[in-house]
């Protein structure tokens, strides 16, 4: 046991200083094959940390959220378009419609478009949502001072506003807000309330926003239609049953016409963890290929290493090294070489990662441990790879011929 350790200790000392007789040769390969583990590790934790900031988003939205939107996803062959000519377009009749639904639990009709704010010498253009009370629960939205816009008959036209948190700070400055007058295009509202900061939101950037009443919306940008139709499902409803009252309703409204398609929040979560995980292991794959061509890197410098030191296998071999002694040398050397690659990868890597992190702390760029795991193997299984034909060929050099050879 004891020479077994001994010559396995000796194998490993004679590979190690062989990679270490050429420094700069040792720094090439160690670059090569840290960078392709640096790059599969960050580049996943880019891909899993905008997989989870989506995840993060749709949560904050709301549970049960269920969207109404004009445009049959099955008709058109596509997704649903955000702007254009759909077949039918929804309107504020139609929303109030669905509410006959029984497991409708909140309902808000969106209206979005922009157009100028001002007050007094300051005035900027910012989006404009027009809505309902209710949007205030189905989207969680916290009022730092005032109120929310006020409830009531959803057709009635008001002229007060909710501003965002920036916009407010942009217009009014430390100045209190709620109470006073703001002019939206060529009228004038009444502020009852600014939001509470909401950081960054997936959907709006409910910062920088004035919210009005829908109907007051409809006549700012002269349209009768609506954006987007929001709903989220009493506790206890049928999901599947629910969609099909909703386009039971509009397609009796719509001349028969089942012309809209149906978002649940738990569909667009599952179809965004499906995109976003192809795109991680695609993403994967790529930094993949760096290490492979690391491995022909190794295989390269190792037959070089092969024909310069034909002269020490031959006197191995004299001195009686059997061909599996002399593939284990040349397997160590290719060992290490891997090895130290791939360590110091995976420090760049948690380093990247960790750099990501703190430059956006909204992403949680966390690489999966598979990535981790698979970058180190591959590492190690590409080096070993690739050294098999230089080692196997040193094992096969005949020792005579190998000897004259180094004269």
């Amino acid at each position: 046991m004891a020479l077994g350790t001994m010559y396995w200790l000796d194998t490993l000392n004679l590979a190690f200083r062989a990679i270490t007789a050429n420094r700069v040769r040792l720094l090439l390969i160690l670059a090569a094959t840290a960078t392709g583990v640096a790059a599969v590790i960050v580049l996943t934790s880019l891909g899993n940390g905008a997989r989870q900031f989506v995840v993060n988003q749709f949560s904050s939205m709301g549970t049960n959220l269920i969207v109404a939107l004009p445009g049959r996803n099955e008709t058109t062959g596509g997704r649903p378009p955000m702007f254009g000519s759909t077949p039918r377009d929804l309107t504020l009749d139609d929303a109030l419609a669905l509410k006959r639904a029984s497991d409708v639990d909140q309902l808000a009709p969106i209206v979005i478009g922009t157009g100028p704010v001002s007050r007094g010498n300051m005035s900027r253009d910012t989006p404009i949502v027009g809505t309902t009370a209710e949007l205030q629960p189905i989207r969680d939205l916290p009022v730092a001072q005032g109120k929310f816009i006020p409830g009531g008959d959803p057709r009635r036209t008001t002229a007060v506003a909710l501003l965002g948190h920036t916009l407010k700070q942009e217009i009014f400055g430390d100045d209190t807000a709620v109470g006073e007058w703001i002019r939206i295009q060529d009228r004038r509202f009444r502020v009852v309330g600014v939001l509470e900061d909401q950081g960054n939101s997936f959907d709006l950037d409910w910062n920088e926003i004035v919210i009005v009443p829908i109907a007051t919306a409809q006549q700012l940008f002269d349209t009768q239609t609506v954006f987007r139709i929001l709903m989220t499902q009493r506790d206890g409803g049928d999901l599947p049953q629910l969609k099909k009252d909703i386009h039971h309703i509009i397609a009796q409204r719509h001349d028969g016409e089942d012309d809209i398609t149906v978002l649940s929040q738990d569909s667009l979560m599952r179809t965004f963890d499906k995109v976003f995980n192809a795109l991680t292991l695609a993403l994967a794959a790529i930094a993949a290929v760096s290490l492979v061509v690391a491995g022909i890197l190794i295989m390269n410098v190792m037959l070089v290493s092969v024909s310069q030191r034909t002269g020490e296998v031959g006197l191995l071999k004299a001195l009686g090294a059997t061909k599996r002694q002399i593939l284990l040398i040349f397997l160590n050397e290719a060992l290490l070489l891997s090895l130290g690659g791939a360590l110091v990868g995976l420090i760049l890597g948690l380093a990247g990662s960790s750099l990501i992190r703190q430059l956006y702390p909204t992403i949680p760029a966390y690489a999966p441990q598979w990535a981790v795991i698979g970058g180190v193997v591959i590492a190690l299984s590409s080096g070993l790879l690739f050294g098999w034909l230089p080692a196997r060929r040193a094992a096969e050099l005949d020792p005579v011929i190998a000897l004259m050879g180094s004269k």
